[in-house]
């Protein structure tokens, strides 16, 4: 592996301000790629769709819950595994307890 140089302290600090502002340039950029995003229009869904789940079969107004947004999650396990993805079971880790999400009006499949 190679390492980057070693150098002042001075330096170091020169280099990580120059960085900085790269950084919120590359921040601020985003932030108008997801404001883009979130203005985009809608499109209305009259297909009927509908899902297995745990109690049976449910539509999919019927997986919001009654609350405005719906985050779905494509969980990957496949029959020869003794557990879920990894990468899946992470990112599950990470969202918390649903109950944060539902506060937030949005039901979390």
């Amino acid at each position: 592996m190679n390492l980057p140089p070693v150098v002042s302290r001075d330096e170091w600090q020169a280099a990580r301000a120059e960085l900085l502002v790269k950084e919120k340039e590359a921040t601020r950029a985003r932030d108008r790629l997801n404001a883009d995003r979130r203005r985009l229009p809608m499109v209305e869904v009259t297909k009927e769709y509908v899902f297995e789940g745990p109690a049976g079969e449910v539509t999919l107004p019927d997986l919001f819950e009654d609350r405005l947004q719906l985050v779905v999650y494509h969980f990957m396990f496949s029959p020869e595994w003794d557990a879920g993805c990894r990468s899946c079971s992470a990112f599950l880790d990470q969202i918390g307890h649903l109950a944060h999400l539902n506060a937030r009006g949005t039901t979390f499949a």
